[in-house]
C-alpha cells in the first residue's frame, strides 16, 4: 500500500508503479527475442548462400546490431528489475536500441528477398 512521504510542507502520497515495470520488462524481452530471431534467420541465410565476403560481412553485421541491441536491452531489464522506480531511459540508450531494430529489419528484409 502506498504511504505518505513529508516533502516540505507538502505531504506528496508514494507512488505506486502497479504493474507498469513488469510490462515493460516483458516488451524488452519479446523485442529482445524478434531481434534475437531476426539475426540468427539472417546469419543462417547468409552462411548457406555461400562464405563469399558479402555474406560474412552480412552476418558480422548483424551480429554486431544484434550484441548492440542486446546490451542496451539487458540494461534497461536489470533497472527495472532492481528498482520500484526506475530512471528514464537516457537518449543514447533509447537511439541505440532503436538504430540497432529497424537495422536488423532491414538485414531481415533484404534476407528474404
Amino acid at each position: 500500500m502506498g504511504g505518505v512521504t513529508d516533502r516540505g510542507d507538502v505531504r506528496v502520497p508514494e507512488r505506486d508503479p502497479g504493474l507498469q515495470p513488469e510490462r515493460t520488462r516483458l516488451a524488452w524481452r519479446r523485442t529482445t527475442l524478434s531481434c534475437t530471431v531476426a539475426a540468427v534467420l539472417a546469419a543462417r541465410a547468409a552462411l548457406q548462400e555461400g562464405t563469399g565476403a558479402v555474406a560474412v560481412v552480412a552476418c558480422a553485421l548483424c551480429l554486431l546490431l544484434w550484441l548492440g541491441f542486446l546490451g542496451v536491452a539487458h540494461r534497461r531489464m536489470t533497472d527495472l528489475a532492481a528498482t520500484n522506480r526506475p530512471s528514464r531511459l537516457p537518449a543514447r540508450a533509447a537511439a541505440t536500441a532503436a538504430l540497432c531494430t529497424m537495422a536488423l529489419a532491414v538485414c531481415a528484409t533484404a534476407m528474404v528477398f
